[in-house]
C-alpha cells in the first residue's frame, strides 16, 4: 500500500494557521479547503459567571430582574386631605371678530383653501358649549436591577467585602416633580472580575470576514495564482490568496465583549425611572365637536390640588366630574402602589371653551368650531377648496 508523502513542518504550520491551503502545482489551479467557520460563542454570559449577592437573587443578565417593589413604609404615609374650594368661573363667550380671525388663520394654513369665506361669510349664530376636563398625575419611581459587565482595566473590585445595600436603600437625585428621568447606578459591592464568557479568556475571536483563515482568495486572479495566460498573478505573487485587511492576516481580531482584556468586571446596575402617569377625563359635550379635537387644546385651569396622595374631589357642579376623579383616584393608586413608589400626585380641572359659529356663504349654511385658549379652528366642510384637495 502506498503511504500518502507527508507534508513538511512548513506546510503543516502554513494548513493549520490558514484553513486548510494546499499549494499548487507550477501552471495548475490553487485548490483550497473550505475556510472554518467562526463559531458563534455564547450569546449570553452563563448563569454560574454571576455571583450570589443578598437581596439582588432574582437578578439576571440582560432582561432585568423586574420592577422591585418598595419596601413597606417605616411609618404612616400622610393622609391626603380636600383640595382646596373651586372658585366661581364665567368664561365670556369670544366675540365675533375672534371667531372670524381664527377661520382666517385657519384658511390661511391651509394652501388649498380660498380665504374668502372666512373673509366675506356672515356669520349667522355663535353658540357656546363650554365642557370640563379632569386630570390625574401620578408621579411615580420605579427601580430594577440587571447584571452588566464591562472590560476589565484595574477598576476596584468589591465584591463581598460587605453586604450591598438594598435596591430601595440606594439615594438618588429626583428630578422635579412630574418630569420624567431616569439613572442607572452601579450597586456598591457587587463588582467581580470573570474570564470573559465570549472569548473564553483568549482576549480574541476568529476574524469572520476571512473565517479565522487570515487570507481570502485573490480578487484578481480569483484564486488561480495565474492571470493572462500562464503568468503568475503579481497581486497575490502565485498563492491564489491574499492576507485579510479586517485582522492583518493574523485570522484573529480583539473580542468584541472584554477589548481584549481577557476578563471582565461583573456587577450589577440599577436602573432607576420617574415617570409621570397621567389619566384625562373629558365630559362630554352636544356641540358636535369630536373629543380627539379636545386633546391638542388647553383650557382655562378652574381647579389645581398637588400632594402626596390626593383626596378625590368634592363637591364639583358636574357630578360626572366628581365620579370621574373618584374612579381614577382609586385606579391609580392600586395600579401603581404595588410596584412603584408613588412620589407625588396631582389633580386639576380646566374649563375648554367651544363655540359653534355658523355662517353664510353663497346663500348656503356652513358651520365651524373655534374652542381652546389657542382658538383652535375644525371647519369639515369648508367650502372654498381647491381641485388638488378633492385629489388628496
Amino acid at each position: 500500500m502506498e503511504r500518502e508523502p507527508l507534508l513538511s513542518s512548513q506546510n503543516r504550520n502554513y494548513g493549520i494557521a490558514h484553513s486548510g491551503y494546499v499549494p499548487a502545482a507550477q501552471g495548475a489551479p490553487a485548490m483550497f479547503h473550505p475556510p472554518a467557520s467562526e463559531s458563534p460563542g455564547p450569546s449570553a454570559p452563563p448563569a454560574s459567571m454571576f455571583d450570589s449577592m443578598p437581596g439582588y437573587e432574582g437578578t439576571v443578565a440582560g432582561g432585568g430582574g423586574g420592577f422591585l417593589p418598595p419596601p413597606m413604609p417605616a411609618y404612616p404615609a400622610p393622609q391626603p386631605e380636600p383640595g382646596p374650594d373651586q372658585p366661581h368661573w364665567n368664561i365670556p363667550s369670544i366675540t365675533e371678530d375672534v371667531a372670524r380671525e381664527a377661520f382666517i388663520q385657519f384658511a390661511l394654513r391651509h394652501c388649498c383653501y380660498s380665504s374668502a369665506p372666512a373673509k366675506d361669510g356672515v356669520i349667522t349664530s355663535m353658540q357656546p358649549f363650554n365642557t370640563y376636563r379632569y386630570r390625574l398625575e401620578t408621579f411615580t419611581e420605579s427601580r430594577s436591577t440587571e447584571w452588566s459587565h464591562e472590560p476589565y482595566n484595574g477598576q476596584p473590585v468589591d465584591a463581598y467585602a460587605q453586604p450591598p445595600p438594598g435596591p430601595w436603600d440606594i439615594p438618588a437625585k429626583t428630578p422635579s416633580f412630574f418630569m420624567a428621568g431616569k439613572q442607572i447606578i452601579k450597586v456598591p459591592y457587587t463588582s467581580s472580575v470573570k474570564s470573559c464568557h465570549m472569548c473564553l479568556g483568549m482576549g480574541r475571536k476568529p476574524c469572520r470576514n476571512c473565517a479565522g483563515s487570515g487570507n481570502k482568495v485573490c480578487w484578481v486572479c480569483n484564486g488561480s495564482g495565474l492571470r493572462q495566460g500562464h503568468q503568475q498573478c503579481h497581486h497575490c505573487h502565485g498563492r491564489g490568496r491574499e492576507n485579510c485587511n479586517s485582522c492583518q492576516g493574523r485570522g484573529s481580531r480583539p473580542c468584541d465583549t472584554c477589548r481584549g482584556q481577557q476578563q471582565l468586571l461583573v456587577y450589577i446596575n440599577l436602573t432607576i425611572e420617574w415617570t409621570n402617569n397621567s389619566d384625562d377625563y373629558v365630559v362630554e359635550q352636544s356641540s358636535g365637536l369630536q373629543m380627539k379635537n379636545l386633546s391638542k387644546v388647553s383650557g382655562k385651569e378652574v381647579f389645581r390640588d398637588s400632594q402626596h396622595m390626593v383626596y378625590p374631589v368634592m363637591g364639583f357642579p358636574d357630578r360626572t366630574v366628581v365620579l370621574a376623579a373618584q374612579r381614577l383616584v382609586s385606579e391609580h393608586q392600586s395600579k401603581y402602589f404595588q410596584t412603584s413608589r408613588i412620589i407625588q400626585q396631582r389633580q386639576t380641572i380646566e374649563l375648554i371653551p367651544i363655540t359653534k359659529v355658523t355662517y353664510m356663504w353663497k346663500q348656503k349654511s356652513h358651520m365651524f368650531f373655534v374652542y381652546g385658549n389657542e382658538f383652535a379652528v375644525n371647519a369639515e366642510d369648508y367650502p372654498a377648496t381647491c381641485c388638488c384637495c378633492a385629489i388628496m
